[in-house]
């Protein structure tokens, strides 16, 4: 039987279904990711494991052995936890504005002692997790009444706000763009989008004002980085020189000149794209890029064979929010849109981000898994 001719299931599969059932070529793919990441970690360091590629080796084993088990876990527990952990997330950055550790100009990590937290990050899987629950309860007749809509954009905007007073423009971003992906995925009529779109262009010089000094000067410095080329322009005119450096076949590993004489800032997180490109050339961005065009493949391919509203959701959801970090990372050291401290999933080196995408993917993973099972809005087994 193949797999597009699988029945159906009135219940979730077994454990051992369940394992056997885990999609271990996305598994693959994201390793290959977290691979390059490794190694342009320890290229970074100059040719040694510490302080970054060691360390996140260590938060990619924990974090995929995490991955799989929330892939065993029963699809109908997350949908019911769904609120319960946007509700966490939102207290943690609640918490951050109270008592949140301060770092190169801004507040965005709780210290735990054993862990610090970024939980603007965690906010980023938890928000889709509570779209998805949302609309999954929702048919298309209420979908297309606007006051049913004003409790996902509550959802969307309190933590946006929040992270935004951090502050953090790039997270800030993601929130709002993989909220309107969410919208866009369940249904909600272009005319609205448009309609949004139209306000948010009416109100840009308020939201303008609103702009603190050195997020205006980012704008200003996208716009002309040449202006300020030793201040506000140094990061990315120096990430065009290495890239433009690398050609096509790059200057070859622990190779890049730009990086290793340290005219390259951030190259273990923000730029670390850009230090690939110059060791591994166009070849090697472009291999990069490919593989997280397979995990996106891969995740709206799971999207469509789900059998349930919240399956199809979730997984559309994590899927857009990993493509929104790859776009906006290359798309800003490229010089395509303004700095706004995106890393790159998987690669850049981060504890709370590498472990949220990986929760992330063990939710596609887990879609994948439970396929075959179909939910009713109330989210009990059965159609409605």
């Amino acid at each position: 039987m193949s797999m597009l001719d699988r029945q159906p299931r009135a219940t979730a599969p077994l454990l051992l279904d369940r394992i056997w059932q885990i999609n271990w070529l996305l598994v693959l793919l994201l390793s290959a990711i977290a691979g390059v990441g490794f190694a342009m970690l320890y290229s970074a360091a100059g040719g040694s494991f510490q302080p970054w590629a060691e360390k996140q080796m260590l938060r990619f084993a924990f974090g995929l052995t995490g991955m799989i088990l929330v892939a065993l876990v029963d699809l109908r527990i997350w949908l019911r936890l769904a609120y319960v952990i946007y509700g966490l997330a939102l207290v943690l950055l609640i918490g951050v504005e109270i008592r949140g550790e301060i770092g190169m100009g801004a507040q965005r990590w709780i210290d735990f002692g054993f862990i610090q937290l970024q939980p603007s990050e965690i906010m980023k899987i938890a928000l889709v997790l509570a779209l998805a629950r949302y609309f999954h309860g929702l048919d298309m007749d209420e979908i297309g009444r606007p006051l049913m809509l004003l409790v996902p954009i509550a959802l969307v905007f309190a933590p946006a706000v929040l992270v935004l007073k951090q502050p953090d423009l790039g997270t800030a971003i993601m929130l709002i763009a993989g909220g309107g992906a969410m919208f866009f995925i369940a249904g909600v009529r272009l005319w609205k989008f448009a309609a949004v779109l139209a306000f948010a262009a009416a109100t840009l010089p308020i939201a303008w004002e609103l702009l603190r000094d050195y997020q205006k000067k980012r704008v200003y410095t996208f716009l002309n980085p040449e202006a300020d080329p030793l201040g506000a322009g140094y990061h990315i005119i120096q990430s065009k020189i290495a890239l433009g450096s690398g050609g096509l076949f790059g200057k070859g590993y622990l190779q890049g000149s730009q990086t290793h004489l340290n005219f390259l800032p951030e190259k273990q997180t923000d730029f670390i794209f850009t230090m690939l490109a110059e060791e591994w050339g166009l070849v090697g961005g472009l291999a990069l890029l490919g593989l997280y065009a397979l995990v996106i493949l891969y995740g709206f391919l799971i999207a469509l064979r789900s059998r349930n509203q919240f399956g199809r959701l979730l997984a559309l959801g994590v899927t857009s929010t990993l493509f929104l970090y790859a776009f906006i990372n290359s798309g800003m050291v490229m010089g395509l849109m303004p700095v706004v401290g995106v890393p790159l999933a998987l690669v850049s080196f981060g504890g709370t981000a590498m472990l949220t995408v990986l929760f992330g993917m063990g939710l596609v993973m887990g879609v994948y898994v439970h396929r075959d099972l179909e939910l009713n809005r109330q989210g009990e087994v059965g159609t409605d």
